[in-house]
């Protein structure tokens, strides 16, 4: 028999769960690049096509050119360009790449479970 009080969730799991179901949430992406490289450019128009088709009003991306801004490379431990860093919702995240697997950018960002 199913006893109902196995199912009753904390206030702090019901909270949990509220923000990880939420379609509200706000995504601080940074992604960095070198200049106007091929895959600098390829990483830049998917993450922007990826965020208008999913995140459509519910995010801030930041494109921080690591050839301007060489302490940014240092400051964040950057080991490979093109890089997105998924700042919020946390946890954070870096997916390193031009973006082009979409399914696998969606997963980093939390937006489709991990199929593993």
């Amino acid at each position: 028999m199913v006893n109902p009080e196995d199912f009753k969730l904390t206030t702090t799991e019901l909270f949990e769960q509220s923000l990880s179901e939420s379609k509200e949430q706000h995504y601080i992406l940074r992604l960095y690049i070198a200049g106007t490289t091929l895959q600098s450019l390829t990483a830049l128009q998917n993450i922007k096509k990826i965020c208008e088709e999913n995140l459509q009003g519910h995010y801030e991306l930041e494109v921080i050119d690591v050839f301007q801004q060489t302490e940014a490379v240092i400051i964040e431990n950057i080991v490979a360009i093109p890089t997105l860093i998924k700042e919020l919702p946390l946890p954070l995240q870096k997916i390193i790449g031009n973006l082009s697997n979409t399914e696998k950018v969606l997963i980093g960002l939390n937006l489709l479970p991990n199929g593993t």
